[in-house]
This record gives structure tokens, C-alpha cells and sequence, in this order.
């Protein structure tokens, strides 16, 4: 009996003990919960992933135009452009997303679809701007658009746009093969008289900034990677391959093969001609022979497949070198990137929050 108070004492610690590891077992769960929570939540995804890749293109662009003296780039854009062969040079953009447009409605013909050609222009507008917002964004998004408004299989319109960008690769790839044989000798020719800058493009590639950025990239591209692969259904994924499939099968039973190599070479033909009027555009660079302008192109190219909104600072840095080949000065290239590329994305963007606009208006009994 007098052992009783202990064995109440004691009794008494073993409940608070269970009662302790019971709350900590709930506390544990309640943070992993929202741990998950935070982690599946798409919208702070999404708003992660639209910082990360702005504020790399925004450190591209400062990068590049630190050095640039604002009041001469104020002077020049006031004074000694020609925004008429800018204008051109938009008119020119626009002829290729038309073009874009019908090549487009000729892969979607073999699945059995014959979308409304003004939706299908709306999509591929839509798609640029949401470019804008998240890099490789845009062929998504206008296939998400056409779909909804076309009643499509949102998977089958996703083929054709691969098939798209595996025509546009070897497009590129043909010009950088024309770049690199007409103009290596010039390249050579300009490292060899130019020592300082062959310097420059060493050390670019050995800085901590390029490490920096490259690692960058490949941390984001494994992550959502992962998450892609943990939150897909095994079912899910073998519809999706199906009807992947079924897109890329288009453009074997396509029937008009002709009309579709010659909308190909027409977008690219303006995406070079709309980058080329703008030299016509400066003093500076009026003189420059076409094949200067297709080196810019193709570099401009490269740059943009960046993973930075709309190439930005990526494309600005790949002009800019182009053009030092050139003789061009480096401050006039800084110039005649900013122009060129504003102007275009500019465009896009008009484009691309009209056709948001409108898209509900003119698809308004489907909807």
C-alpha cells in the first residue's frame, strides 16, 4: 500500500509519455501534410518556375547591356532609325504566323479535323505570348486552345507540334550548315584580328556565371521532370503515347506534301527576312551583305532556345557577337538588338492578348 502513490505517479507518466507521442506523431504528420500540400500545390509551382526562369533572363540582360550608355541609346532611337523597315519587318513576322497557321491546319487534315482557320491562327498567337511567360510554354498552350475550341484530342494536336519543331530543327540546322561554310573563313579571320575577343569568349565560357546558369538549368529540368514522372498514371501515359502516335502519323498520310515543304521554307525564308530589313533600319548596319544577316539569324536562333521568356538577353548576346564579326561596334550591335527584338515581342504580345480576347466572341455557341 505504500508502494500506491508511485505506482499512481508512475502510471500517470506512462499516460503523459503516450499522450506526448501521440501529439508527436500527429504534429509529424500534420507538417509532412502540409509539406505535400506546399509541394503539389500547382500554382506556387507554376509562380516558382515564371521567377526562376525571368530572373535568369533578366541577369542575360543586364549582363549584356550593363556597359550600354543610355543616353546614346536614347539619342539613336530617336534620331537615327527607320521605323519604316521596322514596320516591315512586322508585316513580314506576320506573313510567317500565317504561313505557321496553315501548315499547321494541312497536319491536322489526316486526323480528320479541319479546324476553322481563324481559330487556329488565334491558337498559334496564343501560343507565342504564353512563350512569353514560360519558356516551351506556347506549343501547349495553343494545342490546349485549339482543342477546347475544336474539340480535339488535345494529345494529337501535341504530336503535330512535335512534328513542327522537328521540321523547324532541321530547317536551323540547314542554315547553320550554309552560316558555317560561307562564313568560317570570316569567323577565323576575325578571331585572328581580334585576339581580345577570342579571350573574352574563354573566359565567358569558364566563368562562374556560365557555371552558374547551366547548373541552374539542369537543377529545374530534374525537378519538374521527377514530379512529371512521380505524378503520372501508367494508364494515363499509354493514352497519351496513343494518341501521340496518331499526331505524328499525320504527316505520312498528309496529301498535300508540296504545299506543306513550301509553307516550311516560307516561315523560315520571313524569320530571316524579318530580322535582315531591320539592318536596312541603322547606318551602321545598311551596309552589311545578306549572308550577315543570316549569321545573325542563326545565331539569334540558337539564342533563343534559351530557357529564358521569349530569349530574352540570350538572343540579345548571340546578335551582338554576330555582328562583331562584322566590324560592327558592340554598342551599335547592343542598339540593333534592342530594336530587333523588342519590336518582334512587342508584336507577339498585341497579337497574342487580342487573340485571348476574341477567341470567346467568335466561339461563343461552343462554348
Amino acid at each position: 500500500m505504500q508502494n500506491l502513490p508511485f505506482l499512481r505517479r508512475a502510471n500517470v507518466i506512462k499516460y503523459l509519455v503516450k499522450i506526448g507521442s501521440v501529439a508527436k506523431f500527429d504534429l509529424k504528420n500534420s507538417v509532412i501534410s502540409e509539406t505535400n500540400k506546399f509541394a503539389l500545390n500547382p500554382k506556387i509551382l507554376k509562380t516558382l518556375k515564371f521567377l526562376a526562369f525571368l530572373a535568369l533572363g533578366i541577369l542575360l540582360f543586364w549582363l549584356v547591356y550593363k556597359d550600354q550608355d543610355v543616353d546614346r541609346l536614347k539619342s539613336i532611337l530617336k534620331n537615327d532609325v527607320n521605323y519604316w523597315w521596322v514596320l516591315l519587318s512586322l508585316f513580314l513576322g506576320l506573313l510567317s504566323h500565317i504561313s505557321r497557321t496553315m501548315r499547321w491546319n494541312l497536319m491536322i487534315e489526316p486526323l480528320g479535323k479541319k479546324p476553322h482557320t481563324l481559330n487556329t491562327f488565334l491558337a498559334v498567337m496564343v501560343g507565342y505570348l504564353m512563350n512569353l511567360v514560360f519558356p516551351r510554354m506556347g506549343e501547349i498552350s495553343r494545342c490546349g486552345v485549339l482543342a477546347r475550341y475544336e474539340k480535339m484530342s488535345f494529345t494529337q494536336l501535341i504530336g503535330t507540334v512535335v512534328v513542327e519543331r522537328i521540321i523547324d530543327v532541321i530547317m536551323l540546322l540547314l542554315l547553320t550548315l550554309l552560316v558555317v561554310v560561307g562564313q568560317f573563313g570570316q569567323v577565323i579571320q576575325f578571331l585572328d584580328n581580334n585576339p581580345e575577343v577570342n579571350k573574352q569568349l574563354n573566359q565567358a565560357t569558364h566563368s562562374p556565371w556560365s557555371v552558374a546558369v547551366v547548373g541552374l538549368v539542369i537543377v529545374l529540368m530534374a525537378f519538374f521532370w521527377k514530379r512529371m514522372m512521380r505524378t503520372a498514371a501508367l494508364g494515363k501515359i499509354r493514352n497519351v503515347l496513343k494518341n501521340f502516335a496518331a499526331g505524328l502519323k499525320s504527316l505520312l498520310h498528309m496529301k498535300q506534301k508540296w504545299e506543306f515543304i513550301f509553307h516550311s521554307v516560307f516561315i523560315w525564308l520571313m524569320y530571316y527576312l524579318m530580322l535582315y530589313v531591320i539592318f536596312l533600319a541603322f547606318d551602321f548596319t545598311s551596309h552589311l551583305p545578306a549572308i550577315a544577316g543570316l549569321t545573325a539569324f542563326v545565331l539569334g536562333s540558337y539564342g533563343m532556345v534559351a530557357p529564358v521568356q521569349g530569349g530574352i538577353g540570350a538572343w540579345h548576346f548571340m546578335v551582338v557577337q554576330a555582328l562583331l564579326v562584322y566590324g560592327i561596334d558592340k554598342s551599335d550591335g547592343m542598339v540593333f538588338a534592342l530594336v530587333a527584338h523588342t519590336s518582334m515581342t512587342a508584336m507577339m504580345i498585341l497579337l497574342g492578348l487580342i487573340s485571348l480576347l476574341i477567341l470567346p466572341f467568335i466561339n461563343r455557341t461552343e462554348v
